[in-house]
């Protein structure tokens, strides 16, 4: 997983929760990489359940909820570190339906060795879009957070519902439905 994605959580941890909590999650996880995180380096994404469970016995707030928040803090920053790649879209929907095949392609030229869900997108009719999730780290929960991120950045309303495909998590299909 890269670097970005630990070092912009632990800045969401700490905007939201101080300093010290931040402090407090990399002192007593016990993280292979130690806790020192760069936006271009990679590292394995069992550090960010590491993370995401601990804060979630420091704050009493889900997983799932903690990881659908970071999702959507994470899209604001891509708003403003990747503007150009959000501009060949006018909504939601566009940029969504353009995952795999613009975005995931883009984020590899600047990433080459970034480990990227994969997607496919249906859209059975203008206000429904279907997004086939499947990705080996389960983060479906972090992906719905994108997704909600993506719908405010647009100022658009949906009802998005996730169901697993498999038990295990790994496959998930989001079903977009516009208001």
């Amino acid at each position: 997983m890269k670097g970005i994605v630990f070092t912009e959580f632990l800045e969401m941890v700490e905007s939201k929760f101080g300093y010290t909590l931040v402090d407090q999650l990399l002192l007593e996880s016990n993280l292979p990489s130690g806790g020192v995180y760069t936006a271009i380096g990679t590292y394995d994404h069992h550090e960010m359940i590491t993370l995401v469970d601990k804060l979630s016995q420091q704050t009493q707030i889900p997983v799932p909820a903690l990881l659908r928040a970071y999702g959507q803090y994470l899209f604001v920053t891509f708003t403003k570190a990747y503007g150009s790649l959000l501009k060949q879209s006018d909504s939601a929907f566009s940029l969504l339906s353009s995952i795999q095949h613009y975005i995931h392609v883009e984020v590899r030229k600047i990433y080459p060795d970034a480990e990227l869900p994969h997607f496919v997108v249906e859209q059975p009719e203008e206000n429904h879009l279907r997004m086939y999730y499947q990705s080996e780290r389960k983060l479906a929960d972090f992906a719905h957070g994108l997704i909600d991120g993506c719908l405010a950045h647009f100022g658009e309303k949906a009802t998005v519902t996730q169901t697993n495909l498999v038990d295990d998590g790994s496959q998930v299909l989001f079903d977009i439905v516009k208001e």
